[in-house]
Formats: structure tokens, sequence, C-alpha cells
């Protein structure tokens, strides 16, 4: 009897199973037909109306888009899902791994210095880039035992060098790299069916090969230690899954661009399914089931943009715009879903031994001292060498006509430079202690994307004035902290998730950015994107001023809070046990810094890593004590930025790089080694 029982719960079982495999499969299916559908939907758009008896358009264009557009969204939405199955992290993705800013940098790389390569070439060159970028971030975030917060910082942070990187090449090389800015954000434009039947090819045998580990990854869903148990050898799949991942991304990138998020929404929409149909949470349902989905986002974005703007509105706007929107509002969800580890909890920190306070008066003392020779040297160099006895004279009113005209033009450039330097500085301070995370910065939290998107809707207008980009900016900070604050406040502030969704701010308001930029007049965008690069030139009094009284009133403000900050970074608890009114005390601290931060883009425009390093750097050579932290990290920061400015205009002169990309270019191989030094134990 009890045999008899036991067949018949095996039979059932194996029905069952057998049921939601036929449910998964009509699931694909259906997936098909709706890509199928949005697919005639896409055909149908365009400059030409009665496309059917134009088959020159058909060929020509439009299934040559139709074409890029559904091998991009399968080739991203597997890469994607192999990411976040290798990581065991539903944020992963070839955009937080920075995958995508890596193989970007190497194609934007071998177009500046004009080499000229094939198609296939170029793949190899972004599959490089990718690999080596994925590898990094990987490597100093802890690999798949790392934190979701800290692999998407890591990823996050250094996609920003990369850009910054990309972005010197485009300012330096605009001849060579024209047309590599609206390609940056991926459009699925093209000449032809040629490279779609060059790159097709690469991504069937990729996911044949992604197929034959659908078992071994299955089986690493359940931990490295499980997998190993069962025979499988997890390094060789991880290494070998990282490689196809990467091929897919490089592909990708090669055939249209840096599409944004793809990677991220495809595999986290399919695994929403699994969970009504659990057949679907088997990789070899997983990896169709994602890489339809992805074909449909891209598609569908692409087909509802062109639907909105017009088919002529709409040849100027990327899709990878459309898709970053949406991976930011995914991003956002899924950090909004993100379950508290408890209220202790903290990231991983850096921990510094305690610094005297003679060690404090001679580090405050030497950097006011190069601070003043920052300020000097800033009026001295440039395109006109002047001297000391210039500056004497000029002061007294009795410069000589070139003079005057040189250091009227420097020296509200030069004090742009230093104050927005420490406001930024400030700003990351107290962002990081709140958020109780080093690697934190306002950047990384929506403010500065939030002002800069502000500002440049102002900018691009016909009755742009200062004053105008001065409130738009705060406005748009304000607005977008708010936002943060506002979806990450759950019956309490989780840092994690704070970061998280300032993070899905963050990209949005960058995508909405390059939206409007791509909108506006041709000639001005050189300007514009050199002014979102964070540049100095042609400063004015106006610009300035606003900052400055600002910092005078903020800096006694914080000072007055040093030791709440010192008891808010510890943990949840510790400052409700000693009287703090925590969200007061959070929200207050925050305010000043989004102020700070968009009144620093107004005044020098989007400046990175200046709130990430001058924090950390002041740590570490004065202690973690923000009685000493504050004043060291404004002068460090207004040191950076003022030193980041005269190397802009002189390193290349009379030409002149941009102070935020020199800033970011030294920024960078400090904040690699901010992340090695901070890895999970």
């Amino acid at each position: 009897m009890s045999a008899r029982r036991t067949d018949r719960a095996g039979t059932d079982a194996e029905g069952r199973r057998s049921d939601s495999t036929a449910t998964a499969v009509w699931v694909l299916v259906s997936l098909l037909v709706v890509l199928v559908l949005a697919s005639a939907w896409h055909l149908t758009q365009g400059t030409s109306g009665q496309v059917l008896a134009q088959p020159e358009i058909l060929l020509g264009s439009r299934l040559p888009r139709l074409a890029a557009g559904v091998a991009v969204g399968i080739a991203l939405g597997v890469a994607g899902l192999l990411m976040q199955s290798l990581a065991r992290n539903p944020l992963a993705s070839p955009d937080t791994l920075g995958v995508t800013a890596g193989a970007y940098f190497s194609i934007t790389a071998i177009t500046a210095f004009g080499l000229t390569v094939p198609i296939w070439a170029s793949g190899i060159v972004a599959f490089v880039g990718g690999l080596l970028a994925a590898a990094l971030v990987l490597g100093l975030a802890g690999g798949s035992a790392s934190s979701t917060t800290r692999l998407v910082l890591a990823g996050s942070a250094l996609a920003m060098a990369l850009q910054a990187g990309t972005s010197t090449l485009l300012v330096l090389f605009d001849e060579e790299t024209k047309g590599l800015f609206a390609w940056g954000s991926g459009s699925l434009s093209q000449l032809g069916i040629e490279n779609f039947l060059r790159v097709a090819p690469v991504i069937g045998v990729v996911l044949a090969a992604c197929f034959l580990l659908t078992r071994r990854l299955d089986v690493l869903a359940l931990g490295d230690d499980t997998a190993s148990s069962l025979g499988v050898p997890v390094r060789s799949t991880r290494v070998f899954s990282i490689l196809l991942s990467v091929l897919l991304t490089a592909a990708a990138v090669t055939l249209a661009g840096p599409i944004g998020f793809v990677g991220l929404c495809a595999p986290v929409l399919a695994r929403l399914l699994s969970r009504v149909v659990p057949a679907l949470g088997r990789h070899a349902m997983l990896i169709p089931a994602s890489g339809l989905i992805g074909a449909i986002v891209v598609i569908g974005a692409d087909a509802v943009l062109r639907a909105i703007l017009g088919a002529e509105g709409a040849l100027s706007v990327p899709t990878g715009v459309a898709t970053t929107v949406l991976g930011a509002i995914v991003l956002v969800m899924m950090a909004r879903r993100l379950r508290d580890a408890g209220p202790t909890r903290r990231p991983p920190t850096i921990r510094f031994g305690v610094r005297s306070t003679r060690r404090f008066v001679v580090v405050l003392v030497v950097g006011i001292v190069a601070l003043c020779a920052v300020v000097i040297g800033g009026l001295l160099v440039g395109s006109t060498q002047l001297l000391t006895g210039d500056i004497l004279l000029w002061m007294q009113h009795q410069a000589p006509p070139v003079v005057s005209f040189a250091l009227d033009e420097r020296s509200p450039r030069v004090i742009a430079a230093v104050v927005a330097g420490a406001a930024l500085a400030l700003a990351g301070t107290i962002t990081q202690a709140v958020s109780r995370n080093p690697l934190a910065e306002p950047g990384l939290l929506g403010i500065t994307g939030g002002a800069g998107l502000g500002a440049v809707l102002v900018v691009t207008s016909a009755t742009a004035t200062t004053f105008g980009m001065l409130a738009a900016a705060v406005i748009g900070a304000l607005l977008a902290f708010l936002l943060v604050y506002g979806l990450a406040w759950k019956g309490g502030l989780s840092a994690d998730r704070f970061i998280l969704i300032g993070i899905g701010v963050s990209y949005g308001a960058v995508a909405l950015t390059t939206f409007v930029l791509l909108q506006a007049n041709p000639w001005d965008t050189p300007k514009i994107y050199t002014w979102l690069s964070g540049t100095t030139y042609g400063r004015i009094w106006e610009q300035v001023i606003p900052l400055a009284i600002v910092l005078l009133v903020a800096l006694p403000f914080v000072l007055a809070q040093r030791r709440d900050l010192d008891i808010v970074t510890m943990d949840e608890d510790t400052p409700r046990l000693v009287g703090i009114r925590l969200e007061r005390t959070r929200l207050a601290l925050l305010a000043a810094a989004a102020l700070l931060a968009a009144l620093s883009v107004a005044a020098v425009g989007v400046v990175g890593f200046v709130g990430l390093v001058a924090p950390h750097a002041a740590r570490a050579l004065v202690g973690a004590r923000h009685a000493r932290v504050i004043p060291v990290a404004i002068v460090l920061g207004a040191v950076l930025v003022g030193v980041a400015d005269a190397v802009g205009r002189t390193i290349i002169a009379p030409a002149q790089l941009p102070a935020g990309l020199v800033v970011a270019l030294l920024g960078a191989p400090y904040f690699v080694w901010l992340l090695w030094r901070s890895r999970d134990a």
C-alpha cells in the first residue's frame, strides 16, 4: 500500500512538473507573439508613409533598425541574466558593473586616435574594454560575496571614471569623435543590414554556449559550496560565464552603442514571471525569456519614443535614453523592495588610527598654505604668463591693460574653482556620514544629476539668464533630493536603500539631461557638454557669490552638528539612545548638502569625485572625528578643484580641458585604491 502511495505521489509530482514546464513554454510563446506584434508596429513607424510600396526603405532602413533592436535586446537581456546569476544579485547588469562604460571607452579611444578597424575588430576592442571593467569591479567589490550596495557602488563609480575618460577624449578629439556623443547613449540607426549580419552569428554562437551552462548555473544558484559538492567546477563556470556575458555586451555596443539598463530590466522582469510560473526559474527557460523581454523592451522603447516625438523628432534622440529611464525606474523599484539587514548593520569601512591634535594642526596649516599657493598660481598661469607683482598692481588698479584683462577673466574662475571644491567636499562629508558609507557622494545620490538637469533646462531655453540657471539648479537638486528621500523612506531610512535609489534617480536624471541636450541647438551642444563635464571657463562673479554665501552659512551650521555627525555615523540605535532626533537631523544635513551641490553645479558645472575623495583623504590624514574632518576636507576639496582648473587650462594651452574631467582623472586612481582597501573581509 505504501509503495503504491509513493508511486502515486511521484506520478503527481511528475505531472505537476510537466504542467509547469508546459506553462513556461506557453509563456515563452506569448513573449514571442508580443515581440512579433511590437516589431510589426515598429515597422509602420518612420518618416515615409506607405512603406510596403517603397521596398527600398523597408529593406534599407526599417528592417535593419528592427533587426539591430532585436539583436541588441536579446544580447543585453541574456548578458544581464548571466551577471545576476553569477553575482547572485538582482541589481547586477552590464551597466551597474561598468561593462558598458568600459566597452564605450575602448571604442572611443580607438576612434579618437584615428585607428580605423573593421567591424569585427571593433567588437574585439569593446570586448576587451568591457571584460577589464567587469573584472576590476568584481575584484574591487569582493566578488560574488559582495553586498548589493557595494557591488552597485563600485560599478557605478568605476563607470563614472570611465565616462570621465571618454568625455575627455570627446572634448580633446572633437573632430575625430564627432557623432560619438549621441551614439554613446545608444542608437539603433543603421546604414544597412550588413552590421547586423556580421554580429548576429556571434550572438547566436554565444547563446548556444549559454544553453550548455544552464544546469551549472541552476546548481550555482544554491551557493558555491553546494555546487562544488555536486561536482560543478565553480571557478571555470564563473569565468566562462563572465566571458560570454561580456562578449554579448560587446556585440550589442558594437552594433548600436551603449543602450542602457536593458541588461537590468529584462532579467528582473523574467525572474518576476518565474514567481508565477516556477518552471521559468530554471536557466533553460530564463535565458530565452530574458532575451525575448530584452528585445521587447528595446523595440517597445524605440517605438514609443517615435510615437510620442514623431518620426522626425525621434531621429535625434538615442533609444538608450528611453531604456535608461525605464531601467532607472526598475532599479528604484528593486531598491524599495530591499530588506533591511538590521538596525546596527554598517557597510564595510576603512579604520584609521587615532590622530594627534598636533598632526591635525600641521595638516590644516599645510593645506591652507597649499590653497593660497593654488589661488596665486591659478592667477599667474594661463595663455598669458604673469608675475606676482602683476597681481599687486592689479589689486591697486595700476596694472597694464593686458594684465588687467587676464586677471579680470581669471579671478572669478579661480575663486569659483576653490569655493566649489570646498562646497562639494562639505556636501560629500555630510553625505558619507548620514549614509554611513565612505563610498557615497552627492553625484551618486541624484543631487548633482538633478541640479545638472535643472540647469540644462534653463541653459537650452531662449531666455537663459545667470539667475535662472542658479534657481533651476537649486530647484532640480532639491527636487531630486526630496524624491530620493521620499522613495527611500519606509518606516525609517535605510542607508542601503537610500544610496541605491539615489543611483537610480541619478541615472534617470543623466538620461533626461542627454535628451534635453540632444534636442537643443546643435551649435550649443559642445558648449553645454563641456559645462556638463565641469568647467570654470567664462565664470562671472554672479555665479560665484551665491555659492560663497551659502558655504559661509552652511559651514558653521555643519560644524555645530559635528558631534551629531560622529554619532549618526555609528548606527541607527545610538543616536536615539543619546537623544538625537535622527530623522530631523538627517533631513537638515542632507538639505544643506543638496543646496551646496546645487549651487556648485550652477557655478562650475558637474564636477564629480571631489565629494568622494576629499572627505576620505581628510579622514586618512586627521582621523574620523568630524570636528577635524570638516575643515581639512574643505581645504582639500578647494585645492583639488583649484589644481584641476590650473592644469586644465595650461596642459594643452591654448586649448582648455574642463576642470571636472581633470578632477575625475586625478580622483579615479585614488578611488580604485579606496575600493581595494575597503573590500569586504
